[in-house]
């Protein structure tokens, strides 16, 4: 194994092949290393998480059995194996005895985000053919529109919604429902309990997330980020709410202001008008964006997230 024995710590490489990468794995696992694993880095810097493999392991089980997954079923690889996205995928493939394969091959099962469905429906046709063969696919990693969803089903894509964090060692709750084993509770943001955490601060055995949400009827709903939230002239808005309700084609992000302490700002690959695009801010959230800059591409992490930092200095340069 690439990955020094004394370290006890697994982190993939991006010299290793997928077969590589597997193989090692599955020795990290047997040995009980840790994993360690880089966080998007979507709105701070990125840093390192360590996931003991217990965990790693436990998450794949949950996985696996939640789908009715049996040994023989494939998982196709269509995130990199430098989150854990992908790193779930292979350990789930371990557990079942099998190899990941590609967007060109037949699988059972696959986990993609939101944007990878998005282009799938828009022109993706290998893609969507994929996607279609499987028995279930799992979206996460961001907020999937309900529009978006409901256009998969009704082209025979079972999608799963999926909600958790590295910390997590990824999803932990599957359709707004906690996975055996995982406790959720609401504080002043949404925590969680369970053997798949990794090695992180926790309250209670609790972990304390970045995000907003509440439970009715016995489902999590995902409210925003709680550092995503600027307060406009006292009003509080979600920049991701404000993304969810424009579309695929935008990104927000607040800027300080003498006049309302914070001012909202689109930027924008589309079209759309300013005068559309600030009605529907106004009907909507009560707002007006104080800036809409047109850019030709908006800056992503490797997750499909929306990379603020850069956006920031996209803007600013």
């Amino acid at each position: 194994m690439e990955t020094s024995a004394k370290s006890g710590v697994f982190k993939y490489e991006h010299s290793w092949s997928i077969p590589q990468t597997l193989e090692n794995l599955a020795t990290a696992l047997a040995q009980g290393w840790d994993v360690s694993i880089s966080t998007s880095g979507s709105t701070g810097a990125p840093k390192e998480i360590l996931i003991p493999a217990s965990a790693m392991i436990f998450s794949a089980r949950n996985s696996n059995l939640f789908l009715g997954a049996k040994p023989g079923d494939r998982w196709s690889l269509l995130l990199s194996p430098e989150h854990t996205a992908g790193i779930n995928v292979l350990v789930r493939s371990i557990e079942l005895g099998t190899a990941p394969v590609s967007e060109t091959e037949s699988a059972d099962f696959t986990a993609i985000v939101p944007t990878q469905l998005f282009r799938a429906l828009n022109g993706d046709e290998q893609l969507l053919k994929h996607l279609q063969g499987c028995k279930a696919v799992l979206v996460g990693g961001a907020h999937a529109d309900e529009n978006l969803l409901v256009q998969a089903k009704n082209l025979g894509i079972n999608c799963i919604t999926t909600y958790g964090m590295t910390e997590t060692s990824g999803g932990c709750v599957y359709n707004g429902e906690p996975l055996p084993g995982v406790e959720i509770r609401i504080g002043e943001t949404i925590e969680i309990k369970g053997p798949m955490l990794a090695k992180v601060p926790l309250t209670d055995g609790f972990f304390a997330t970045s995000d907003l949400g509440k439970v009715e009827n016995g489902k999590l709903i995902i409210l925003g980020r709680a550092d995503d939230v600027i307060n406009s002239g006292g009003k509080k808005v979600s920049l991701s709410k404000v993304e969810y309700a424009l579309g695929e084609q935008f990104a927000a992000f607040g800027s300080e202001n003498s006049e309302w302490g914070s001012a909202l700002n689109i930027a924008t690959t589309s079209q759309t008008s300013d005068e559309e695009i600030q009605l529907i801010l106004s009907v909507k959230f009560g707002v007006k964006a104080l800036n809409i800059f047109r850019i030709k591409e908006i800056p992503r992490t490797a997750l499909e997230k929306i990379d603020r930092q850069a956006l920031g200095k996209l803007i600013s340069s």
